[in-house]
């Protein structure tokens, strides 16, 4: 899915709210999760995954095409790791896997979110 489809997604969902207002709303979200990541900071997302910042140690590699040994440094890779709700959800039966967030029909409004009895949502960006 790209940024222009989970765009699509949400204004055919919510048609209370305005195309504009909608990409808005998910530029910024992007922005702030982007530059959280680039302080290096933790993002959770519960029942999604957690996005975090690792290291790779600076190493010694070999070019495929000479065989010549290269220093490979030190950098910065973005690491997801699913959190339990998705990970059921990718593993359930193609019936059980589908959204727990029905269809709104063209011109009614969007509830909130379901969430379930006793679950927590949260944002947080932890450093």
């Amino acid at each position: 899915m790209t940024r222009s489809e989970l765009i699509e997604r949400i204004v055919e969902r919510a048609t209370h709210v305005p195309r504009r207002e909608v990409e808005a709303i998910v530029h910024a979200v992007f922005e702030e999760m982007s530059q959280a990541l680039i302080a290096g900071r933790r993002i959770e997302l519960r029942g999604f995954g957690v996005f975090c910042v690792r290291t790779r140690r600076a190493r010694t590699g070999r070019n495929p095409k000479t065989g010549q040994r290269v220093s490979v440094p030190a950098r910065r890779t973005l690491s997801f790791a699913a959190g339990k709700d998705l990970r059921e959800r990718l593993n359930a039966p193609p019936a059980t896997a589908a959204s727990p967030i029905p269809d709104t029909p063209p011109g009614e409004a969007l509830s909130p979110l379901p969430i379930a009895a006793g679950a927590s949502f949260s944002v947080p960006v932890t450093g």
